[in-house]
């Protein structure tokens, strides 16, 4: 699991990429990346999320955690949340995970 805080603009963009590659460095059967200590999620965090789905190995699933106006509305608006799996919960996430 990831899961950033805070802000994840283009400063900060890099470090989630990181982490995220970190972790699926380890093949991992499942990914959740947990957005919800994210206060702001820029357009730069948005795409390390979508390349990082695109990039996921075919047998990595890969789901996120948002919920509310900071993270899973720009996720809806902008469409990713039609391409990547989004929970409000890490328990919903989970549970899909290990379904």
């Amino acid at each position: 699991m990831v899961a950033p805080s805070g802000v994840v603009d283009m400063l900060t963009a890099p470090q989630l990429e990181e982490a995220i590659r970190t972790a699926m460095g380890k093949k991992p059967s499942g990914l959740v990346v947990d957005l919800t200590a994210v206060e702001f999620l820029a357009s730069a965090g948005m795409g390390v999320i979508v390349a990082a789905h695109e990039e996921k190995d075919d047998s990595t699933t890969f789901f996120l955690v948002a919920e509310g106006p900071a993270t899973s509305r720009p996720l809806k608006l902008v469409g990713i949340a039609d391409i990547v799996p989004l929970y409000a919960t890490l328990d919903e996430a989970l549970a899909a995970l290990n379904s």
